[in-house]
């Protein structure tokens, strides 16, 4: 899945930088329609933006500034700030006291009424994408246009997209800004000028593959995946050579055709959990998270949904289906696999995988724990060993049916009766559904209150399962109907993830909002 309506927000000292936008509305479902244009909001009492740390040259951004990233707070160098994802500024000049006293400083109209969704990143210069993966450099304090690039995608692709055209934003490093189009290629653009320098097509031209997600940088190597899970495309994530354009490594999500060589040793072992021809549906597509922890050298990345969505036309009904709807670590210099977390065995109602993946250290039960935090679109928040992928605990921050918890030896959800409609052949009325209780819209994580921050949200979904099964050759192929329920709901969680417990909520007009950031200002 990708998103849908989102305003996305960014700091810079002493501005705050937001995008809003409508996302990609999914089966013709939608919410409240915002404005397309970013606006920049300034502190009046503070300082112009000077910058006590600028890089050496437009986006000269590599591993050590992104590691030392708090000695350089004015910037926003990597797409969650840092490697660990956690959406923390650790300015201090916007406060809780001040905040109020915000105005604007300067706007600009983007040239689109399609999804915008970006996180902007900045380096004295501020790099957003917007729809159809169009690039544009500002003047991060006079706002001033510095160039724009339009990688001129088919619109004609626009079919392929589950969920409009948009683009979640762009990676920096040494002079160059990646991004990914939405026709599947890598484009590597000159940060001072935009022009484009190598373009790479990450994917097979001749099937629906689109990309949605923002490319990160990590030693070198540009990491890009891919979206299309319904259209029946194999997701898997690639790394790139940032100077060359060169394929490095690719780890693919689903087992391949049995026939031939598995592309990996652990392939072998995932092809035991499905059933059926599944190498011909595809699935399990990357096209969000991403983080990445410089003293383990893994990569973490979160899985999306299979093809079909029901279980029976997937796998016959069998089987967890590695790697679908899991989080998964491989190294960083290789791709191979470390390990893996499956939130959702053999998974049937959209529950992917891909929300953020926030790393942090703490205290669990005395002890200190290198820890990964997702609060996955199936309702459960989890909390990882980052080290060995093994649960430390699990609990619902939203109501949840579909199961009654989680079990903390396996790790596996305690499903509630009759909840498979494969199985059943009844239709079956869900909460969570498919948008999720936390999709892709960011959470934030504030290492001085010990606090994760979750746009949450309650919309329902009746699945059942379709009779005599035939795969279309355009459009979606997920082999069931739904319905979206009427009794919605919209709030910002702040929840303790040692104590996995709400600490307190703000409710929001209705569901489907925008992702957060938290700041050392108690913001």
């Amino acid at each position: 899945m990708g998103g849908k309506w989102a305003s996305v927000t960014s700091v810079l000292d002493p501005l705050i930088v937001q995008t809003f936008g409508r996302g990609g509305v999914r089966n013709q479902r939608c919410c409240r329609a915002l404005s397309y244009f970013i606006v920049v909001l300034v502190l009046i009492l503070t300082a112009p933006l000077d910058g006590d740390a600028q890089a050496a040259g437009p986006a000269d951004v590599d591993s050590s500034r992104i590691v030392q990233a708090d000695k350089d707070p004015g910037n926003w160098l990597i797409y969650g700030r840092t490697y660990s994802e956690q959406r923390f500024s650790p300015l201090t000049q916007i406060t809780a006291d001040n905040v109020k006293q915000l105005g604007l400083a300067w706007y600009s109209n983007l040239d689109s009424v399609r999804g915008q969704e970006a996180t902007p990143l900045v380096d004295g210069v501020m790099y957003v994408a917007t729809a159809w993966s169009i690039v544009k450099a500002y003047d991060a304090k006079t706002g001033a246009l510095l160039w724009s690039y339009d990688p001129e995608v088919p619109r004609e692709l626009g079919v392929r997209g589950c969920c409009d055209v948009v683009n979640r934003g762009v990676a920096a490093w040494k002079g160059k800004i990646f991004v990914g189009t939405f026709d599947g290629r890598l484009v590597a653009l000159d940060a001072r000028t935009g022009k484009p320098g190598w373009s790479v097509m990450t994917v097979d031209p001749d099937k629906p593959y689109t990309i949605t997600q923002a490319p990160r940088v990590i030693k070198g190597r540009v990491l890009i995946g891919n979206s299309g899970s319904e259209y029946g495309v194999r997701g898997y994530l690639s790394a790139y050579d940032a100077e060359a354009g060169n394929l490095v490594w690719r780890f693919y999500t689903v087992p391949g055709d049995p026939s031939q060589p598995p592309e990996q040793p652990i392939m072998t072992e995932a092809a035991k959990t499905w059933r059926g021809d599944w190498w011909k549906h595809g699935g399990g597509v990357v096209w969000e998270s991403l983080s990445y922890d410089p003293d383990l050298n893994l990569i973490y990345f979160g899985v999306g949904n299979g093809n079909e969505w029901n279980h029976l036309y997937r796998s016959q009904g069998e089987g967890d289906n590695w790697f679908l709807s899991s989080i998964v670590a491989v190294n960083a210099d290789t791709g191979a696999y470390a390990w893996h977390f499956q939130a959702t065995p053999g998974e049937e109602w959209d529950f992917d995988a891909v929300q953020q993946l926030i790393l942090a250290d703490l205290q669990i039960d005395g002890a200190p724990r290198k820890v990964l935090m997702q609060a996955n679109k199936n309702g459960f928040f989890y909390v990882l060993d980052r080290t060995n992928g093994k649960l430390i605990s699990a609990r619902n921050f939203t109501p949840v049916t579909w199961a009654s918890g989680v079990d903390p030896k396996t790790g596996r959800p305690i499903e509630a009766p009759d909840i498979r409609f494969d199985k059943t052949g009844k239709a079956v009325s869900v909460l969570p559904g498919a948008l999720g209780a936390h999709s892709w819209q960011a959470m934030a994580f504030n290492p001085k209150t010990g606090l994760v921050y979750i746009p949450a949200q309650e919309i329902g979904m009746t699945y059942e399962s379709v009779k005599d099964f035939e795969r279309a050759p355009v459009g979606w192929n997920i082999g069931m109907t739904t319905t979206n329920r009427a009794d919605v709901k919209g709030y910002l969680v702040a929840w303790d993830p040692v104590g996995q417990k709400e600490v307190w909520r703000a409710n929001y007009m209705g569901p489907w909002n925008g992702g957060v950031l938290t700041t050392a200002g108690n913001l």
